[in-house]
């Protein structure tokens, strides 16, 4: 059953607009992100979008982080698993990546870096948490794999944050579409890195 119009003066959940902004990323890209498309896509004037989200940075941010949310929840199901630490590595690095050419999720997490060299501290804050929650499991794991004698070990807060640099310019190659970075061939060379740097026989200088 169609569900009934929405009053005039009766705004959509909150979900609803953030699902709505990634969906229209998703479909048609930042450039067709307007919030006078966006407001008929939910049944809003624009000014009541800017209204209850104040600017466009802010909804963008607020879509980031709604989007997170939902890539926290999968990261936790898939580190929860009763598996080896390096499946659990490998399952987060693939979550980590993006789908593909224009993922939506990484459009809007370069947009949102993009436009934050003139934002203010909390803002800088939020984004600056959305990295850290990745940050904390990738430390996480590692030191597991070192326990477990799975991994060699390594400075985990060190070789966290290098191999987050890499899968984030990694992920940045997948998301612009550049030629020779396709997914897959990222996920392979990730593979590799870790084979090299973690799990390769011992004598081998380490990062």
């Amino acid at each position: 059953m169609p569900s009934a119009p929405r009053s005039r003066n009766t705004a959509p959940p909150r979900e609803d607009v953030l699902a709505a902004v990634m969906a229209t990323v998703a479909e048609r890209g930042l450039d067709g992100l307007t919030m006078a498309a966006l407001g008929r896509e939910v049944g809003m004037s624009s000014g009541h979008i800017l209204y209850y989200f104040r600017t466009k940075d802010e909804l963008l941010l607020q879509t980031l982080e709604w989007s997170e949310s939902r890539l926290g929840a999968e990261r936790h199901r898939l580190l929860s698993r009763p598996t080896t630490v390096r499946e659990r590595l490998d399952a987060y690095i693939a979550l980590y990546l993006p789908a593909g050419h224009r993922d939506p999720h990484w459009t809007l997490w370069l947009e949102v870096w993009n436009r934050s060299r003139g934002a203010a501290d909390d803002a800088r804050a939020r984004q600056a948490a959305i990295e850290a929650a990745w940050h904390r499991d990738l430390v996480a794991l590692l030191a597991e794999g070192g326990s477990r004698g799975e991994f060699h070990r390594v400075d985990a807060e060190r070789f966290a944050t290098r191999l987050r640099a890499l899968l984030d310019g990694f992920s940045v190659h997948v998301a612009v579409g550049l030629p020779g970075t396709s997914r897959d061939q990222v996920l392979q060379s990730a593979a590799e890195f870790i084979d090299e740097t973690l799990t390769a026989p011992t004598g081998l200088t380490l990062p």
